[in-house]
Parts: structure tokens; sequence; C-alpha cells
């Protein structure tokens, strides 16, 4: 109950900060949400979305999951970038991994993770693609951070295989995809990979009648 008590007084002291600012903050904050951006990012707790970009209340749509997948069968991601693409109309999306991403880890070993293994089975598949690259590096710390990257393209690459992204290229020419790289030790940002509408998409994934 401390815990938990803590958390509200700290709500509370948040809530009158804001109103001391500005006293019609929460009114106008609860009248609709436009965000700019959709933020895809890891479940992490060192990893708070809107703090990192010093973004307010109302700027970014967030999901996060476990080391930031888009995966073609998850329909709670889907549905997040069907609402943000079609309905908020976002501008960019962000796609941010981080060092030393504990889900990333984990799908390098041979470990049994119980249900957890259903999930990182995508990022195994990471791993395969790209398993010569990676095995390649003898530091661990290093080959780890270097997985994190080459999911981060993985997972922007997934991005532009949905019907949803293709159809608001082709009809809205919007949105721009951000692939990000958070470094946990520095507390800054790096771009790993850029995805614009007009950007050529392999023909095996490419929908012709949207």
């Amino acid at each position: 109950m401390e815990t938990t008590n803590k958390l509200f007084l700290s709500n509370k002291a948040w809530a009158m900060e804001k109103m001391s600012e500005d006293s019609d903050y929460f009114k106008e904050l609860a009248k609709d949400q436009r965000p700019a951006y959709l933020w895809i990012g890891c479940s992490d707790s060192r990893v708070p979305a809107n703090e990192i970009i010093g973004a307010e209340p109302g700027e970014l749509f967030v999901h996060r999951n476990i080391a930031n997948m888009v995966v073609h069968t998850d329909l709670n991601l889907l549905s997040v970038l069907q609402y943000a693409v079609e309905y908020l109309e976002v501008k960019h999306i962000i796609l941010c991994g981080h060092t030393g991403c504990g889900g990333v880890k984990a799908s390098m070993t041979q470990n049994s993770f119980d249900l957890l293994n259903k999930w990182l089975r995508n990022l195994k598949d990471v791993y395969r693609l790209h398993r010569d690259q990676l095995n390649a590096i003898t530091d661990e710390n290093e080959k780890l951070n270097e997985m994190v990257k080459l999911n981060i393209v993985e997972q922007v690459n997934n991005l532009v295989k949905t019907s949803v992204v293709q159809a608001a290229w082709k009809h809205h020419n919007r949105p721009y995809i951000h692939g990000w790289l958070y470094n946990m030790e520095t507390g800054l940002l790096d771009s790993i990979i850029e995805a614009k509408p007009g950007d050529p998409i392999d023909p095996i994934y490419a929908y012709s009648d949207l």
C-alpha cells in the first residue's frame, strides 16, 4: 500500500504543477487528441517514450511490447497502427529499440522461457537472417547491440509490409517511418533507418489494389 500511495501522491503533485502553469491544461487535453507521432517501443521500464524526447501528453500515441516488435499476427499492434494512421492521421511512426535489450538478449540464447518463447521466436528469425554477420562478432555486448540495430531495421521493414502503411503512402503521402536506437548509457537517440512514402517496396509484399 505504501508503494501505491506514493504513486497517488506523485500524481497529485504532477497534476497540481500542470494546473499552476495553465489552469485549463486538463480541460484542453481532454477535448481531443491529435498526436503527430506513433511511438512503437520496448516495454522496458527504463525507456519511457515521452521523457526520452521531452514530449507532453497528447503528442505521442504509444504502443510498447517486448523488444519493439512488429509482428504480422499481433492484432494489438495492428489495431494501434491502423487507428494511429487512418484515424489520428499521424505524420510519423517512430520504431525505437534500445541498447542492452533483454528480450533481444534472450532470443540469442538456447534457454527456454515458457510462454515467452512464442514471442521470442520472431526475434530468433531476425537472428537467423543475420546469423553470419552476428556470429562474426566476438564481443558479446557488441554482438547484442548489433542485433538490436538489425532488429530495428527488420521491424521498420515489417511496418512497410503492412497494407495500412502502404495505403497511407499511396493516398496521403504519409507517414514517415523512423527507426531509432536509444543508448541506455548516454540517454541519446541515433537514427538507424528511415522509410518514406515513395520508397520502393519488395514486390512480394506490395499490395497493388489499395
